[in-house]
């Protein structure tokens, strides 16, 4: 009886993604769970073997998008990995992609959100031999302490925790950050900003100085620990778009496509739940 309940979901979310596809006149999939390391040779294996099926041959990839974050590095693979077979690349966020999430939706040409959806900081997750950690966290303390005991403020306690910081270790939460910030601003400029030719409020050109200058001013933002004081922080469209200037695709009033992802994603996350899985991935030649 599971197996035939199993095998009628997988028909339903089947034909509810290929809804999307042409909607969207796109090859579609779906990530959820961690960004993983160890996802990176499976990830390009997905891509491929969509790429291998004859009865498309489409040149755009929209990705929905469910992740509490993982590594920048991984990041960075998925997206060589999409951009060697696609030039044009979507994000869908229904629900949230958080920290590398987040870093991973800036690669996209487009970003599509609801008034529910949410991006957050992009901390990055760095391992320190038995768990993945927010880096920021860790370079913040050190900061605050330093300045203290510049002020002869420091404590004995916070001296001797001081006095057990492994330098390579902070180091490399240094690289970390420089890391995402670096694929921040890069991705901003060459795929987000690509079309942005004229400023809407003067209608003067958009030289490459003031696409680096945004992009730099988005990554310090998302990168400041002081403004979201949380590494698990939602920021939502509005903060998105007003305080951050970032465009986003709201299709919060497109009853048509809020619809169509909806079914799909709302169905999908509940399979997922059920079958008490923790990395997820979908496409119209894969489940």
């Amino acid at each position: 009886m599971r197996q035939i309940f199993d095998e009628t979901i997988k028909e339903t979310l089947n034909e509810r993604l290929r809804k999307l596809e042409e909607y969207f006149e796109a090859d579609v999939v779906f990530h959820y769970g961690e960004i993983h390391p160890s996802l990176e040779k499976a990830f390009r294996d997905f891509i491929e073997q969509l790429k291998v099926d004859k009865e498309f041959d489409r040149d755009r990839l929209v990705v929905f998008l469910n992740t509490p974050g993982g590594s920048a590095e991984t990041v960075e693979k998925m997206v060589s990995v999409i951009r060697f077979h696609y030039n044009e690349v979507f994000f869908v966020v229904p629900d949230y992609a958080m920290s590398a999430g987040t870093i991973l939706c800036m690669s996209g040409d487009k970003i599509y959100m609801d008034y529910s959806s949410s991006l957050g900081p992009i901390d990055p997750q760095v391992y320190n031999g038995k768990n993945w950690v927010p880096a920021l966290g860790y370079l913040d303390k050190v900061e605050e302490l330093i300045e203290k005991s510049s002020k002869n403020e420091l404590t004995e306690a916070e001296f001797l925790i001081l006095q057990k910081i492994d330098l390579a270790e902070l180091r490399s939460y240094e690289m970390a950050r420089n890391l995402t910030i670096a694929l921040l601003k890069d991705w901003l400029v060459n795929y987000k900003f690509k079309n942005w030719d004229k400023h809407s409020s003067t209608g003067n050109p958009v030289t490459k100085g003031e696409k680096e200058d945004r992009a730099e001013d988005i990554a310090n933002k998302l990168s400041n620990n002081s403004i979201w004081h949380s590494h698990g922080r939602s920021i939502g469209i509005e903060t998105l778009t007003t305080f951050l200037k970032l465009k986003i695709e709201d299709y919060s009033d497109n009853e048509e496509l809020r619809e169509l992802i909806r079914d799909y994603n709302d169905l999908i996350c509940e399979y997922i739940l059920r079958s008490g899985g923790k990395a997820f991935v979908h496409s119209r030649v894969f489940f």
